[in-house]
C-alpha cells in the first residue's frame, strides 16, 4: 500500500471513522486473503487440538484418584485463567504487538497440554490445565484483533465468518479425535498430539505471519493505556457488545453443562447426545460464512445481533421442553443458526466501534465475557436445576438472553438518535 494518503482516507476525517483503517480501494486484496486463509488455519489447529484434550481430561483426572467436585474445579480453572487474563494480554497486545503474544500463547499451550500428561496427581492436572488457559488467553483475543487488522471495514464480516467457522470446526472436530486418540493410544498420547498441534502452528506463526502490521506503523498506537481505557469504558456501543457477549456464553455455558443431563433424563442415548452436540456445533460453524457475506451488506448489523438473539433464546426454551431426540435436534439446529447470525455480527460490531490501537483490548474484554458467562452458568445455574427442573433453567437462561439482547438493541438505537440529532445540527 502506498504511503500517499488515497481520497478514501482523506474522506474519512471528521466522519468519526477510526484513522489508520486501510480502504477497500487501496487494500491489498491478495495479502488480505493470503493472512486470512493462514489465521483459518492457524485457528482451526490450535482449536482442534485444544479440544482434544476436553473427553479425555476427566476421566484422567478420576484415573489419578479425583472427585466430581475436584473434576469440576480442574474444568473451571481453565475458564477461571481466561477469563481472568484475556483483557490485561489483550491490552498487552495493542502495545507489544499481535504476533508477539501469538507465539506465546501457541508455546504455553503446547507446554501445558504435553506437561498434563505427566501428571501424577488431580492438583497438578490444575495447575497445568489453568495454564493452559493463560495460552488461550494470549492467543485468542489477539488473532482475533490481527484478524480484524488486515481485514477491509468491507470485508469485516465476511472474515470473521471464515474465522469464526474455523474456530468451531476445530471445537467440534477436537473432541472426537481426543476420544479416537484416547481409545487406540493412551491418556499420555491424547495430551502429546495435543501440545504437537500447538507448536505445529506455533511455527506456521512464526514463518507466515508478519512481524509488524498497520497498526504499530501509526503514532496513535502509542497512546498512554489510561487514555485508551477511558475512552472505551465510556464507549456505550462496545459496552453493549460486551454484556450481551456475557449474556450468551451463559446461555452457551447452560447448553454445554446441562442438556446432556437433561436428554439422559428423557431417554435419550450417549450416542445421540453426541449427535445434538454434533448438530449445534456443525450447523454454528457452517452459517458463519453466508451469515459473514449477510452482515457486510446490511447497513445496521446491530439488527442482526437482536434477530440472531432472539433466534438464540428461543431455541434455549425449545431445549428446556424438548423431551425426544427429534425435539433435541430441531432446537439444537435453530441454535447453531441463530449463533451464526448473532455473535459473527457482534465480533464485527466490535471492530467498527473501537478505533485501531484499542482492537487488542476490546477483543480481550470479548473473550473475558465469553469465559466468564459459560464459568457463572454452571455455579448459578446448577443449584436452579437441581431446585426447579431444567426446564425452568433453560426458560430461565432464554428469558436472561431475550433480555440482554432488547438492551444491546436499546443502546444501539439511542446511539443512534444521538448522531442523527448531532448530525442534523
Amino acid at each position: 500500500m502506498s504511503t500517499e494518503r488515497c481520497a478514501d482516507e482523506v474522506r474519512k476525517e471528521g466522519t468519526g471513522v477510526p484513522q489508520g483503517e486501510p480502504c477497500p480501494e487501496c487494500h491489498d486484496r491478495a495479502s488480505y486473503r493470503a493472512l486470512l486463509l493462514i489465521s483459518c488455519v492457524v485457528c482451526f489447529g490450535c482449536y482442534s487440538g485444544a479440544y482434544m484434550r476436553i473427553p479425555v481430561l476427566p476421566l484422567f483426572a478420576r484415573a489419578l484418584g479425583a472427585d466430581t467436585v475436584l473434576i469440576g474445579l480442574i474444568t473451571s480453572s481453565f475458564m477461571f485463567c481466561a477469563g481472568l487474563l484475556c483483557l490485561p494480554l489483550g491490552i498487552l497486545s495493542d502495545r507489544l504487538g499481535r504476533k508477539r503474544l501469538i507465539l506465546s500463547g501457541l508455546l504455553v499451550m503446547a507446554a501445558a497440554s504435553v506437561l498434563i500428561g505427566f501428571c501424577r496427581a488431580p492438583w497438578q492436572i490444575m495447575v497445568f490445565h489453568g495454564l493452559s488457559g493463560a495460552g488461550i488467553a494470549a492467543f485468542a483475543p489477539t488473532m482475533m484483533s490481527f484478524v480484524t487488522d488486515i481485514s477491509p471495514r468491507t470485508h469485516l464480516g465476511r472474515s470473521y465468518g471464515w474465522y469464526t467457522m474455523a474456530l468451531y470446526g476445530g471445537m467440534s472436530l477436537g473432541p472426537a479425535l481426543g476420544g479416537f486418540a484416547a481409545q487406540f493410544l493412551s491418556f499420555q498420547w491424547v495430551f502429546t498430539i495435543s501440545g504437537a498441534a500447538a507448536f505445529a502452528m506455533f511455527w506456521v506463526v512464526l514463518f507466515r505471519l508478519p512481524r509488524r502490521n498497520r497498526l504499530h506503523a501509526h503514532p496513535q498506537a502509542q497512546r498512554p493505556g489510561r487514555i485508551i481505557m477511558r475512552e472505551l469504558l465510556g464507549n456505550r456501543p462496545l459496552l453493549a457488545c460486551w454484556l450481551v457477549t456475557l449474556m450468551s456464553c451463559f446461555g452457551l455455558g447452560v447448553f454445554v453443562t446441562f442438556v446432556s443431563l437433561h436428554a439422559s433424563d428423557n431417554g435419550v442415548g450417549v450416542g445421540e447426545i453426541g449427535l445434538i452436540f454434533g448438530t449445534q456445533a456443525m450447523v454454528n460453524a457452517l452459517c458463519r460464512i453466508p451469515f459473514g457475506h449477510l452482515s457486510d451488506r446490511v447497513s445496521d448489523r446491530s439488527r442482526l445481533v437482536l434477530a440472531g438473539l432472539l433466534g438464540y433464546s428461543l431455541s434455549i426454551a425449545g431445549i428446556g421442553y424438548s423431551t425426544s431426540l427429534p425435539s433435541f435436534l430441531a432446537s439444537a439446529f435453530a441454535m447453531g443458526i441463530s449463533m451464526g447470525v448473532a455473535f459473527t455480527a457482534v465480533g464485527a460490531l466490535i471492530a467498527e466501534v473501537v478505533p485501531h490501537d484499542s482492537r487488542g483490548l476490546a477483543m480481550g474484554g470479548y473473550n473475558t465475557c465469553i469465559y466468564i458467562g459459560m464459568m457463572l452458568s454452571g455455579l448459578i445455574m446448577g443449584f436452579v436445576n437441581r431446585e426447579a427442573g431444567f426446564s425452568v433453567g433453560f426458560l430461565i437462561t432464554a428469558i436472561v438472553n431475550a433480555a440482554g439482547a432488547f438492551a444491546f438493541s436499546l443502546i444501539f438505537r439511542n446511539v443512534r438518535a444521538e448522531r442523527s440529532v448531532l448530525e442534523g445540527n
